[in-house]
This record gives structure tokens, C-alpha cells and sequence, in this order.
């Protein structure tokens, strides 16, 4: 094989030319198959999910880190965080809606004056 910079006679197996350092087709191609092997093992997980639901901020990190690499593992990480959050606001505004109903009840009129922080 041949180079495709310096035109030198190189090795068929060769990764990058000796004499002007620059890739070969095969520095490509190992590229490539590096690259997919990550994705073998890509499978949805959940654990990772279950993860992502009680800690929204690490199901949404990993789904970052992942997103490019396996794609099938970040999705289910950034599943389970998306519920998470959905699940922690909606158990926030019903567990407000029940302090102030319960604050009506024992003491029989609406709560008069609101203390904004």
C-alpha cells in the first residue's frame, strides 16, 4: 500500500504512515469498529431507570453521557428521570392542596393571609 500524502511504500496493516505520520484507511476503519463495540452492550436497563427515577439529576447526567454511545441505556436512564420529576412535582402540589384543606378543616374558614419567603 501506498500513502496518500507522501506517496511512500508503507505496510498493508499499517495504522498511520511511518514517514509523514498522517492515517490510513485502516486508522479509519479501527476507528470505526471501536466505536461500535460500546453499542453490543447497549441494552435497555432497569436499574438505571429505577436510578434515574428516585435521583432525577443522575438519570439526566447519564442520559448525556450515554446519549452518543448507547443509545437504548440512556434512553431508559432518562425515562426513569423524566418520571421522576413528573412523580416529585405532582407529589408536591398534592401534598400543598392537602395542607391547605386540612388547614380549612380544623380550623372551619380558609387560611386568611398567605406568608410568602
Amino acid at each position: 500500500m501506498y500513502c496518500k500524502k507522501c506517496g511512500a511504500q508503507i505496510d498493508d496493516d499499517a495504522v498511520v504512515c511511518p514517514h509523514c505520520g498522517v492515517p490510513t484507511d485502516n486508522y479509519y476503519a479501527n476507528r470505526g469498529n471501536a466505536q461500535k463495540a460500546p453499542a453490543e452492550n447497549d441494552a435497555p436497563n432497569g436499574g438505571f431507570a429505577v436510578l434515574g427515577f428516585f435521583i432525577p439529576v443522575i438519570g439526566l447526567i447519564l442520559y448525556l453521557v450515554w446519549n452518543d454511545t448507547m443509545p437504548k441505556r440512556a434512553k431508559s436512564c432518562g425515562k426513569g428521570a423524566l418520571i421522576g420529576v413528573i412523580v416529585w412535582v405532582a407529589l408536591g402540589i398534592i401534598s400543598t392542596v392537602l395542607v391547605f384543606v386540612i388547614a380549612f378543616i380544623t380550623t372551619g374558614t380558609m387560611i386568611d393571609h398567605v406568608v410568602y419567603f
